[in-house]
């Protein structure tokens, strides 16, 4: 058995590893992004919003958004350490807590900062599954604030698709990358079905992305290089 100083010395190791390796995909890639008319006047306008994206796209809106402030949700399992370090590193906040342990408090911190004006980011499939399907949380902020949920995908042909549960994609280096920022969801306080609405609008995305890869389309909204 490791002592526990080897512990923390491999959790200092793994997030400077996790912040190095992030800024050389995203630095030496093409990204494009996409926004739907209505998602782009939201992203510029400064207000609240809930961006929402499948587990398995976390990576490159990490890269993307760096530095920007916003709380992520994080379980507090050792694996969420393991993710919580390399985040904080690159500039966002983390709530610790999912649907299994320690849910209620994160949600209430992510409530509060929706409420004071600030962005955060729900996985709804995260983080443990199913694939593709929506946990409450995000219906919940989203109905108790109502702030918009701007779902998001991404493609690319350098990629490798983990055989886990959540398909995890990871981008290679010096790839080009198609980006969507689809249009926003909202969801009335007592509106039924909101699982649903987001579900559809991630997937609407994710097959935008990939349409734009191919070059079979081109979105509504102005594209940002």
């Amino acid at each position: 058995m490791l002592p526990r100083w080897w512990d923390s010395v491999l959790m200092w190791g793994v997030s400077w590893l996790g912040w190095g390796v992030l800024q050389f995909i995203g630095r030496t890639s093409r990204i494009e992004r996409h926004f739907e008319p209505r998602a782009e006047e939201l992203f510029r306008s400064g207000r609240p919003l809930i961006y929402a994206l499948w587990h398995r796209f976390q990576l490159l809106p990490i890269y993307i958004h760096r530095n920007e402030d916003i709380l992520v949700l994080v379980s507090r399992s050792r694996d969420g350490e393991l993710v919580a370090r390399p985040l904080r590193r690159m500039g966002f906040r983390t709530a610790r807590g999912s649907s299994s342990r320690g849910g209620g408090a994160a949600l209430l911190e992510v409530l509060g900062d929706l409420e004071s004006g600030r962005r955060v980011v729900f996985t709804p499939d995260g983080p443990r599954g199913p694939l593709g399907a929506v946990q409450p949380g995000v219906v919940a902020a989203a109905q108790k604030t109502g702030v918009p949920v701007l779902p998001v995908a991404w493609a690319g042909r350098r990629v490798k698709a983990l055989s886990s549960w959540d398909r995890f994609m990871i981008p290679y280096p010096f790839g080009r990358y198609q980006v969507v920022y689809h249009a926003p969801v909202d969801i009335a306080p007592e509106e039924a079905g909101g699982e649903e609405k987001i579900r559809r609008a991630l997937d609407a995305a994710a097959r935008l992305a990939e349409e734009l890869l191919s070059e079979k389309t081109r979105p509504a909204g102005k594209t940002i290089c």
